[in-house]
């Protein structure tokens, strides 16, 4: 009998647990996004492309990220939750496949004065530790080494509820290593006194020459006059040792000032809360021109910058104190961290040299612990971040990154992109906006967005491989292989800018001139010194412009056409052909909606839930009282003119009835930038990094200093849109401006006029002049990196 024929084997079922590879997002509606609907796969890396504005940002963080953020939170108690900040939920029909994001944002670090890169990395907290171990004479716990704590004392009786009640005499210490004199800061400020008053008047006289404070005003001015501390109609050379003090250091006292209860403080401490607490950047012109005028910033003469205190510096390891060692470049402090064999804290310093090799690998290594924070470039604040995530054990969660390259000189960009790849390769998802060739061409999987921006974009133009990009008809398809060509001829400058014995950070003694009159490209590695030359070389009262990356301020409030002053002019239109006030023409003043203030949303906390925001029922979300938006100029009111796109705008301004050159003139400049398809009451929250920085270049093209100093304007910035900058640098040249960029784009440094190299590396390796000359002469010499990329990029 024969057996029966075994059947073959069969290839097992697949896992349920196996089919969630990929994260689907279906509907997606929000910002500008139309009904967006696409699959990513996981486990891959996946760039998003797409012009400025195409809606990139809100796919990325505003949709996936941040609900994958939202729902982590939901899984604590609500107690908890009422500690975080609340979210609500992307609007989107489905989000499928989720896994915990981490976001990696271009996001400043906190600016604070006491935040250093040691702070922020937790490097310091490491080095506190050391030192209080090991270090020699011992002078108190981790603390004694922090420049955030102040030393503490005080003594008094205490009760101890036990038993019997007793009154016990007790005395408290605690060692901090905080400098008493900066506080911390490694700064101390000088008010120059003859800048704010005129000591030859009185009071009554009206001696004070600070921007606002009129004779009249009755919350400053009187409230000195009529303090009773003073005479209000003596001199105020003539005051007494006590009428001085109490005048300029006097602390807040009550006074009654007609009746009315109001606060006496000195002049000197009233200062400091007034103008030296707000951030410079955001102070009106004339107020910017009086605190520089008025105060200086010197380094603290009892601490000599480090911000610790004496007995901090006095300890010891092997002759190095903790000052020291946060002023060592971090590729240093790693050499000297390894060469400690201190067998007690061997832990703590594999765990302190681990963060710091991180800092060298990512390519941070010119920096030092001691560096604040807040004068990070937006890329060097990315990497800063990426640090606590390179020697994760995690597998299975998604990085999403912003353009990780900004910042990146092309010699840097392929180490970031092997970073990028490690992450992959362990297993994880990972999200990368970017405008760069280079990176995106290391894409497993690229999705497209566009075809334009703001409203005419939203849309998936393309999904796939690079070389599906490549062959498409997109926008940025079509550009992936643009090259910029070396100029037949150049400008010949028309003076120079003369800078000498240059010591700004790593800075060794530089002298160079930099020509004016044409486009002058300063380049190098980053951390070369490029920003050290340009922002804090070039000699003051220069009539220089200088447009950096520092985050415009501003609330939901803020728009396009109050930042940019187009505002008042439109105010003044209407108001000129209705016959009422420019006030009403304001959300934020007269003309403001009751219901809402002017906001066009009404605004629900829900304590630890996300709050809601609806659409105001009374102004429809026009923010404007009903009766304002009767007036009208061409036709139109003064909500139909916000919502206009900045194109639209310039025609509508230009010509007829509404004709008004003033704001004509922002609108042109908006247009110049490539801004043409904003709204006019687009909210600035809702504007992504490139087109903030394009919106305050198009504030400045106003001024009428002769030299711009541009830091990467290409930050953010879509291949395609790349030669409508380089026509715009072109146009400021020619009408008799000098520009300055600080880039690595070689599309910027093919165009240039003229180059300034520096390096040959970072930090201490670099801040160097290594070449100057035409870009012509630095592709044919390729003495250097960049000419060595250059020549890469334009074929030579």
């Amino acid at each position: 009998m024969s057996k029966a024929a075994r059947p073959a084997p069969r290839s097992p079922a697949p896992h349920p647990a196996d089919s969630h590879d990929l994260i689907r997002v279906h509907g997606a509606r929000v910002n500008n996004l139309k009904d967006v609907s696409i699959e990513i796969p996981k486990r891959r890396l996946t760039v998003f492309t797409g012009v400025s504005g195409s809606g990139k940002s809100s796919l990325v963080f505003h949709t996936i990220a941040a609900e994958s953020q939202r729902m982590i939170n939901e899984t604590y108690s609500a107690f908890v939750q009422g500690f975080m900040p609340t979210q609500t939920r992307p609007e989107v029909d489905v989000l499928d496949g989720l896994t915990t994001a981490i976001i990696v944002d271009q996001q400043r670090l906190g600016a604070d004065p006491r935040s250093t890169v040691g702070t922020v990395t937790d490097a310091n907290a490491m080095l506190r530790i050391l030192f209080s171990r090991l270090g020699q004479p011992y002078i108190g716990s981790p603390g004694a080494f922090a420049f955030n704590v102040p030393s503490v004392r005080a003594s008094g009786a205490i009760t101890v509820e036990r038993g019997s009640k007793k009154a016990v005499k007790a005395t408290f210490s605690r060692t901090g290593g905080m400098c008493p004199r900066c506080e911390g800061r490694g700064a101390v400020s000088d008010i120059d006194l003859t800048q704010l008053y005129d000591d030859s008047k009185s009071l009554a006289e009206g001696a004070f020459t600070i921007p606002g404070w009129k004779s009249d005003s009755f919350w400053t001015v009187r409230v000195y006059a009529e303090s009773g501390f003073l005479d209000p109609h003596k001199p105020i050379r003539s005051f007494t040792k006590k009428e001085m003090q109490d005048f300029l250091y006097r602390e807040p006292t009550k006074v009654k000032v007609e009746g009315v209860n109001l606060t006496y403080e000195g002049l000197i401490p009233k200062i400091q809360k007034s103008f030296l607490a707000k951030d410079r950047e955001a102070m009106q012109p004339h107020i910017r021109e009086f605190v520089d005028r008025a105060v200086t910033f010197r380094t603290c003469p009892e601490c000599d910058g480090t911000r610790l205190s004496e007995a901090a510096r006095s300890s010891r390891i092997d002759g190095t104190s903790i000052a020291d060692a946060c002023a060592m470049q971090i590729s240093d402090l790693a050499g000297w961290v390894r060469g400690l064999d201190k067998p007690s804290v061997a832990p703590l310093l594999t765990a302190l040299g681990h963060t710091l090799d991180s800092f060298v690998e990512i390519g941070l290594g010119y920096l030092s612990l001691d560096r604040p924070s807040g004068t990070l470039s937006g890329g060097e604040a990315q990497r800063v971040k990426m640090i606590r995530h390179l020697g994760s054990s995690l597998t299975d969660t998604t990085y999403v990154f912003d353009e990780p390259t900004t910042g990146l000189h092309p010699h840097d960009i392929q180490r970031m992109n092997d970073l990028l790849l490690r992450l992959r390769d362990k297993g994880n998802t990972v999200l990368v906006v970017e405008h760069k060739p280079e990176t995106i061409a290391i894409a497993d999987h690229v999705v497209d967005l566009g075809p334009g921006a703001g409203t005419a974009g939203g849309a998936v133009c393309f999904e796939g491989t690079v070389e599906g990009l490549r062959a498409s008809d997109t926008v940025t398809g079509r550009h992936f292989d643009d090259r910029a060509a070396l100029k037949e001829t150049v400008r010949k400058a028309t003076g120079a800018l003369e800078i000498r014995g240059a010591t700004r950070h790593n800075l060794r003694n530089v002298d160079v001139d930099i020509p004016l009159g044409v486009l002058c490209v300063v380049t190098g590695v980053a951390g070369s010194g490029k920003s050290s030359l340009v922002h804090g070389s070039v000699p003051a009262g220069a009539g220089v412009v200088s447009v950096d990356q520092t985050p415009i301020r501003g609330s939901r409030r803020s728009n396009p056409a109050t930042y940019t002053g187009l505002l008042d002019p439109v105010r003044k239109a209407f108001a000129k052909a209705n016959g009422v006030k420019p006030a009403l023409f304001s959300a934020n003043s007269e003309g403001a909606c009751g219901n809402c203030n002017g906001a066009g949303v009404v605004y629900t906390d829900l304590a630890m839930m996300a709050g809601t925001a609806s659409t105001c029922e009374e102004c429809e979300g026009k923010r404007f009282e009903p009766s304002v938006l009767a007036y009208r100029l061409a036709g139109r009111d003064i909500s139909e003119v916000l919502a206009m796109p900045v194109a639209e705008a310039a025609e509508f301004f230009g010509a007829g009835e509404a004709r008004t050159p003033a704001a004509q003139r922002v609108l042109d400049r908006l247009t110049d930038v490539g801004l043409g398809y904003l709204s006019l009451g687009q909210p600035l929250t809702t504007l992504s990094g490139g087109e903030r920085q394009r919106l305050k270049l198009a504030t400045h093209m106003a001024d009428k200093e002769g030299v711009y100093v541009l830091d990467e304007p290409t930050a953010g910035l879509h291949l395609a849109d790349v030669e409508q900058l380089l026509g715009l640098l072109d146009r400021l040249v020619d009408s008799g401006k000098s520009v300055i960029v600080v880039e690595h784009h070689q599309a910027v440094m093919a165009h240039a006029d003229w180059i300034i190299d520096l390096g040959p590396g970072a930090g201490h390796d670099g801040g160097r002049v290594v070449f100057e000359g035409t870009p012509a002469e630095l592709v044919a010499t390729r003495a250097t990196l960049t000419g060595e990329h250059l020549a890469a990029y334009v074929g030579a």
